[in-house]
C-alpha cells in the first residue's frame, strides 16, 4: 500500500477555513491597513472603514457597529491594523455566536427527515452527499431521496454519492413528480428502519411561484406519512452570490420554513461577510460551512473561528 498520504498531514479545519476565507480577509485587511497607517482616527476614517466592511457584504448594521467600536475612545489617536482586526473579530463573533448551533438529530424521530432546499448551483446535492458521509460515519442508517426530478444531473450526482457512502438512494425518472418521490422515500425509510432521510429538492428560482408551490406540495405530502416531518429544513447557500443570499433566505423561509443554513463555497469569494449579514438579519441557525469540494470540507460552524478567519487573524 502506498503510504505517502500519511506523510502529508491533512490541513487542520482552522487552516482550511482561514485559507478559504483569504479572499475576504485580505480584501478587508489590506483596505483597513491602508487606511489606518496613513493618519489618525477621525470620522472620515471611520466612514472609510465602514465602506470597506460594506464591500465585504457584512451588512449595514454590522458595519456601523464595527466602525463605532473601532472609534470608541480612540479619536485623534493612531490605531494599528491589528487593533482594527481585533475589533472586527470581536464584533463579528457577537453577531455569529447566537446562530452557531449544531444540527441535532432527534433519535426519537425515526426517520429524522431533513429537507434540503436551495437554488441550482448552490452545492445542494454535494452537501447532501457530505452530510450522508458524516451521518453514516456516526453509525446512523441513512437514505437519500433524489427529489430534484427536473435535472437528470442532480439524480445521477446523488446516485454517485449513494454509491460512495454506501447509502440507498430512492430516485425516479427525470420529470417525475417530486412530491410522490418524497412520499415513497419516507414510506420506504420507515419500513427499513432508517435513522436519517435526506431529501433533495429542485431549485429553479427563475420561476419562483412554480418552485415554491412544488416545495409546499412536497412538505404537505411528507406530512401524510409523518405529521411531524420534515424535522429540519436546511437551506444551502452559495457564498459567491453575496447580497442575493438575503432574498434567497426570504423566499425559501416563507415557503419551506427553513430551520437552519449551510453556507458553501466560502473559498471562492471575497464576499464571505454575507454570512454575518444573514445572521444579523434572520437569526437563523448556521449549522455547517463549506470551504471546498472535498468530503471533509463541510464542517460544523463555530462563531469564533469564522470571526477570526474573516478578520485575517492568524492562528
Amino acid at each position: 500500500m502506498n503510504d505517502t498520504t500519511s506523510e502529508t498531514p491533512k490541513l487542520s479545519w482552522w487552516r482550511r477555513l482561514s485559507n478559504g476565507l483569504k479572499r475576504t480577509s485580505s480584501s478587508l485587511g489590506t483596505a483597513v491597513a491602508d487606511l489606518v497607517t496613513k493618519r489618525k482616527l477621525d470620522r472620515a476614517m471611520l466612514d472609510d472603514i465602514e465602506d470597506v466592511l460594506l464591500r465585504a457584504d457584512l451588512g449595514t448594521q454590522v458595519a456601523v457597529r464595527i466602525a463605532d467600536a473601532v472609534g470608541a475612545g480612540r479619536y485623534d489617536k493612531a490605531i494599528s491594523a491589528d487593533e482594527v482586526k481585533d475589533v472586527v473579530a470581536t464584533e463579528v463573533e457577537k453577531v455569529l455566536a447566537p446562530v452557531a448551533k449544531p444540527l441535532v438529530i432527534d433519535a426519537a424521530k425515526k426517520p429524522f427527515v431533513i429537507l434540503v432546499v436551495g437554488v441550482n448551483g448552490s452545492g445542494k446535492t454535494t452537501t447532501i452527499g457530505k452530510l450522508s458521509q458524516k451521518f453514516t460515519s456516526e453509525g446512523r442508517k441513512v437514505m437519500l431521496a433524489a427529489g430534484d426530478t427536473f435535472r437528470a444531473a442532480a439524480i445521477e450526482q446523488l446516485k454517485v454519492w449513494g454509491e460512495r457512502t454506501k447509502t440507498p438512494v430512492i430516485a425516479g425518472a427525470q420529470g417525475s413528480d417530486s412530491a410522490s418521490l418524497a412520499f415513497n422515500a419516507l414510506t420506504a425509510a420507515k419500513e427499513q428502519g432508517v435513522d436519517v432521510l435526506l431529501i433533495d429538492t429542485a431549485g429553479r428560482l427563475q420561476n419562483k411561484a412554480e418552485l415554491m408551490n412544488e416545495l409546499e406540495k412536497v412538505v404537505r405530502v411528507i406530512r401524510k406519512v409523518d405529521d411531524t416531518a420534515p424535522h429540519a429544513v436546511l437551506l444551502v447557500l452559495d457564498a459567491t452570490v453575496g447580497q442575493n443570499a438575503l432574498s434567497q433566505v426570504e423566499a425559501f423561509h416563507r415557503t419551506a420554513g427553513v430551520t437552519g443554513l449551510v453556507m458553501t463555497k466560502l473559498d471562492g469569494t471575497a464576499r464571505g461577510g454575507i454570512l454575518v449579514a444573514l445572521a444579523e438579519k434572520f437569526k437563523l441557525p448556521v449549522h455547517f460551512i463549506g470551504v471546498g469540494e472535498g468530503v471533509d470540507d463541510l464542517a460544523p460552524f463555530t462563531a469564533r473561528d469564522f470571526a477570526r478567519a474573516i478578520a485575517g487573524i492568524e492562528g
